[in-house]
């Protein structure tokens, strides 16, 4: 019998777009239905490892790595991280490496959706895993050639000195008319549909807080604004908490159905056979 706990565990990365999304019930500025919660930030790699051994009620996952949890998670319908004509990059050395095939990339995690969308564009390639926020110091050691950039990098990497090779959410766009999706907030299947129910609301609800009353919402994420003024904070925020994040609706539904299946008939993943969502 399912008991209910004292607090319920809230896995999310430490950016900007998701402590956005969060803020309403890290503040109690909502309802919280008398439920309480317990985040814990750690970066998305970590979140898709701690998913895969169920650990938290809550989470925000890749997509990739729901291809390997759908046994223990259903999607939450909103919290999505969608790129509609523009994702996560390859960046390099300005004049680097000309073919991506000869070249070593650092990337961000193996269950990351930015590998899986990488690998669909290049099929295999030597790459290298490092923290998402060493990228940049991989390239420029010579620990790598080019570098797969997510989060606040894909808006920082010129005045770095990098220049960008491919933008795979424009590339996903080009091939499919699709977004691409790149993350999501999962919860277990465990919990009583009633109990999952209320605390989907309650993901929604702290969204539209966010979206509503925007400038706090932003200046509660600055604290987790790597290299980024409030002004590029904002144009992050803004790429990744949108309609999609509302709610996937029948195009976010449809992107990821394509996105897995596409990398199942690649044999990069295993035969998902269904995207569960909580409705």
């Amino acid at each position: 019998m399912w008991r209910a706990p004292e607090v319920f565990t809230l896995g999310h990365s430490p950016d900007p777009d998701d402590a956005f999304m969060f803020y309403a019930i890290a503040k109690n500025k909502i309802d919280l239905r008398g439920y309480r919660f317990e985040h814990r930030l750690e970066d998305i790699q970590t979140l898709n490892e701690r998913a895969l051994r169920g650990e938290l009620h809550i989470s925000a996952i890749s997509i990739h790595a729901y291809a390997y949890i759908a046994d223990k998670y259903a999607l939450l319908p909103c919290g999505a991280s969608m790129g509609d004509g523009y994702g996560p990059l390859v960046i390099r050395k300005k004049s680097g490496h000309a073919d991506l095939r000869q070249c070593s990339i650092a990337i961000p995690g193996k269950m990351t959706s930015a590998f899986l969308a990488l690998k669909l564009y290049l099929g295999d390639f030597e790459h290298v895993v490092v923290p998402f926020d060493q990228i940049f110091d991989a390239i420029s050691n010579g620990e790598a050639d080019a570098g797969l950039i997510i989060h606040e990098g894909q808006l920082t990497y010129a005045k770095s000195g990098f220049e960008k090779v491919v933008d795979l959410g424009e590339w996903w766009k080009r091939e499919t008319n699709l977004p691409l999706p790149l993350g999501g907030n999962v919860i277990r299947k465990d919990i009583p549909p009633n109990v999952r129910r209320d605390l989907l609301e309650i993901v929604r609800e702290s969204i539209a807080f966010g979206l509503k009353h925007r400038s706090e919402a932003v200046q509660h994420a600055m604290p987790y604004a790597r290299d980024m003024n409030q002004q590029l904070a904002d144009k992050f925020i803004g790429m990744y908490v949108n309609d999609f994040t509302r709610d996937y609706g029948e195009t976010g539904r449809a992107a990821i159905r394509r996105f897995l299946g596409d990398a199942n008939r690649a044999g990069y993943i295993d035969n998902l056979e269904k995207v569960e969502f909580v409705e």
